[in-house]
């Protein structure tokens, strides 16, 4: 049987200041944060009453991860009635079914990111996806430059078109048919897998 490492303990001080004692090093929740990423398990007490406060720091993570912007990950329906919970008959049943389902979709996550990379080929993943939509965007913008106002396109009302701007060919138009067409048919696929 192989022995499980004991967690790094961190101390939190009445200036609110975070102490790993595995390190010898203040530590922020950014720090702490990082070290739940990485799998590293840690316990946290309250320096002066030696009090496990593991629960509520883990709980001040989430909301500072949920307050950066487009980090949220908790829909508010979910926050609400999770409130609900609190006081309610079900509340003791409530911390196992999220631990149980929280094990379940990590457990998927490898599965679901092997798809993705099968899916779009190699070991980046998205990376020839987004090369091709990239490509697409910027025949978008040229197509779109062409019947953009001249003042929508830095000019005056009553210029022409920029000495920069030029026509797009009948052959350029022909690729980005082409291209579109692919990627429905990737799209049609993908959405045939699930």
């Amino acid at each position: 049987m192989a022995d499980e490492k004991e967690p790094v303990t961190i101390k939190k001080y009445a200036n609110r200041r975070l102490y790993n004692t595995g390190t010898s090093t203040y530590v922020t929740l950014e720090d702490l944060a990082v070290m739940v990423k990485n799998g590293e398990d840690f316990v946290v007490y309250d320096a002066k009453t030696s009090e496990d406060i593991t629960r509520s720091v883990l709980a001040q993570i989430i909301f500072e991860q949920e307050n950066k912007e487009g980090q949220s990950l908790l829909p508010i329906a979910f926050l609400r009635q999770l409130i609900r919970f609190y006081g309610d008959s079900m509340q003791m049943m409530v911390p196992k079914f999220l631990e149980q389902s929280m094990s379940s979709l990590t457990s998927q996550q490898g599965k679901f990111r092997e798809q993705i990379t099968q899916a779009f080929g190699g070991v980046g993943g998205f990376g020839p996806m987004e090369e091709h939509v990239r490509r697409n965007m910027e025949m978008f913008e040229k197509t779109f430059a062409m019947f953009a106002p001249p003042f929508a396109r830095g000019g005056k009302p009553g210029e022409g078109a920029a000495p920069t701007d030029k026509p797009q060919s009948a052959g350029e138009m022909e690729e980005l048919k082409r291209q579109l067409d692919e990627m429905q048919k990737r799209l049609d696929k993908l959405g045939g897998k699930e």
